[in-house]
């Protein structure tokens, strides 16, 4: 068999498709290195809830939601195959697609789970009534 009929599958009508498209596949070292650098971006933001490392919740919720979009560009990039090289650019819009849907999901999640906590109902201290 050569290389080119590994990568060329025939359907039905007898015409070939080529099953990777041309895109870029990633190597062992690539993989490792995404792998090594998911393992991180979880560990990291994991052990800060944990420990309690950082007092303010904020900064903590804030240095979490970092680490979880960067996270998010680190599966693009080296599991995904996604850079600007491949498949005319349109990776890269992908990207920039789903860096703006990201955001948004992220900002309107925490919009709402702060207004929900500011129109939450006062709690009654039970341990006063006779």
């Amino acid at each position: 068999m050569t290389t080119d009929s590994h990568a060329l599958h025939t359907d039905a009508g007898g015409h070939g498709h080529d099953v990777h498209g041309g895109a870029a596949h990633g190597s062992l070292k690539s993989y490792l290195i995404g792998f090594g650098l998911s393992v991180i971006l979880t560990a990291v933001p994991f052990w800060l809830v944990m420990t309690g490392a950082i007092t303010d919740k904020a900064i903590t919720a804030l240095i979490v939601l970092v680490l979880a979009a960067i996270q998010i560009v680190v599966h693009m990039v080296y599991f995904l195959h996604m850079n600007t090289r491949s498949e005319n650019g349109w990776t890269m819009m992908a990207m920039i697609f789903t860096v703006v849907m990201v955001v948004i999901a992220l900002t309107g999640s925490l919009w709402v789970m702060h207004h929900l906590n500011v129109n939450m109902m006062p709690v009654h201290d039970m341990s006063q009534m006779p």
